[in-house]
């Protein structure tokens, strides 16, 4: 068989499955261990046509798969893969670059310059600022506070980037006690601690306080690092970045922005006051595979200092080319050599939606998570439990309840979604209480989505209350 031939099979396995993105549950119908028994089998010893493989590798994944294409999926925020996105990235898998450097891949170093520039554009960020193609939110955590410890010690007298941490000053790390917990990940990689920090409190949407925050910038001595937050996973809230970022710098601090879904709130004209003075901090991380419907795995290390971010990166080797004045080498603000390249379906996503589609996209998704909001609580004995200003909404069911008999419907109500498939959401802890979250983020949930949502959610909520009001008699 031909290659021509396989990959137009290839397609065509693809397109059939998002055709079903309406017919299907949101649900996998294999388990993992299930899944993991359509895949086993002794170790192969003779080759087998690829066609065989092929039909094979569809015949045993797609029953473990979850339709986080489809409109309806809010368990996380994840975005929908769009099929501009996805075809690009068909595209960057068939080109098989290595997006290492600019010499082994002009266009792969060349696209991701295009593609950062317009993001700047997008997000309203320093456009002198750099960016890293990376793999996510975590990893772009990761790679601008590896910036902002290289940074802040090296302003104290101490070259971490060469001598690493033995005998370095102590850095006071400043961060929300809402904070992701990815952030917290990425400082303990970097040698910083997840337990060794300063915690801030948070108010009920999960939004740092800023007197308290003023107050733990009043006890800072020496290098400080302030990490603040554009979406908190559970409310949306965003941090007053206006008010956090000139406390955190009169002492001097790098002041980085988790702004994984949050900072998308840049590229809309109805919601960006939630972001406002963002742009004046040091670092941001974001993802593309959410709001901007790239593929998975796509995200964005964007820093202010260009210069600290290649000096905690950058990977040299004599066998490696090194970048003249206007040319980019990929690699240097990655933790990465050798890599996927990212930038293509970064640049054919922007190219297909302009900045008044990604605005678009990002104020369907909130509207659509405002009318899911505000049907539900409506209904008597379910609560939101915040402010739903961007696309994520807290459910609490049975909130009419003792605390424990609420946690047991909730638990309830959101096994029985799960059930059924019309929607996928998932539970959380939120103030102690268990609660349904639901992240509206992929590009086809609109009104009617919403209004398919509600109906689910409603007939399920109120078939388990009246169960459960049956047993307890």
């Amino acid at each position: 068989m031909g290659t021509k031939e396989l990959f137009s099979i290839a397609a065509g396995h693809a397109a059939r499955f998002r055709e079903k993105n309406d017919s299907r549950p949101h649900h996998p119908f294999h388990d993992y261990f299930a899944s993991v028994d359509a895949f086993a089998g002794p170790l192969p010893q003779q080759p087998s046509p690829m066609v065989d493989v092929l039909e094979q590798l569809v015949t045993a994944a797609e029953p473990g798969l979850h339709l986080t294409t489809g409109g309806r999926f809010f368990g996380w925020v994840i975005g929908g893969s769009h099929p501009m996105g996805v075809a690009a990235d068909f595209l960057t898998s068939a080109w098989g670059q290595n997006a290492g450097n600019h010499m082994v891949s002009p266009s792969a170093a060349a696209v991701e310059t295009v593609a950062a520039a317009w993001l700047l554009q997008l997000l309203g960020l320093p456009t002198s600022s750099s960016v890293g193609f990376v793999t996510g939110a975590t990893l772009a955590n990761f790679t601008c506070l590896a910036a902002a410890r290289g940074e802040v010690l090296l302003r104290a007298g101490w070259d971490a980037d060469a001598n690493g941490l033995f005998g370095a000053p102590p850095i006071t790390v400043l961060i929300g006690d809402d904070a992701h917990t990815t952030v917290f990940s990425a400082l303990q990689f970097l040698g910083l601690g997840h337990d060794r920090v300063v915690r801030i409190a948070t108010d009920d949407q999960g939004r740092i306080k800023p007197a308290a925050f003023e107050r733990a910038v009043a006890d800072v001595s020496g290098p400080c690092i302030a990490v603040l937050q554009a979406g908190q996973i559970n409310t949306g809230g965003c941090d007053d970045f206006r008010s956090l970022v000139p406390l955190a710098k009169s002492k001097g601090a790098w002041v980085h922005v988790d702004g994984a879904f949050g900072l998308w709130a840049q590229a809309s004209a109805l919601r960006c006051d939630l972001t406002a003075g963002v742009e004046q901090a040091d670092s941001w991380a974001t993802d593309g595979h959410k709001w901007l419907q790239t593929p998975y795995d796509c995200g964005y290390a964007i820093v202010r200092d260009e210069l600290a971010h290649r000096r905690a990166m950058t990977i040299a080797a004599s066998y490696l080319p090194l970048a003249s004045e206007g040319e980019r080498n990929s690699s240097d603000y990655v933790p990465e050599l050798s890599r996927r390249a990212r930038g293509f379906a970064t640049w054919a996503m922007i190219k297909h939606l302009g900045s008044s589609g990604v605005g678009a996209l990002v104020d369907q998704a909130c509207e659509a998570a405002k009318a899911v909001a505000f049907a539900l609580g409506a209904e008597p004995g379910i609560a939101i439990g915040n402010d739903v200003v961007l696309n994520q909404v807290i459910v609490r069911f049975g909130a009419d309840l003792p605390p424990e008999q609420g946690d047991e419907l909730t638990k309830r109500t959101i096994g029985a979604l799960q059930r059924e498939g019309v929607l996928f959401a998932s539970g959380a802890a939120w103030r102690g209480r268990h609660v349904m979250r639901l992240s509206v983020s992929n590009y086809q949930t609109d009104a009617d989505e919403a209004k398919r949502a509600i109906d689910a959610i409603l007939r399920a909520y109120r078939r388990e209350r009246r169960d459960a009001s049956v047993t307890e008699r």
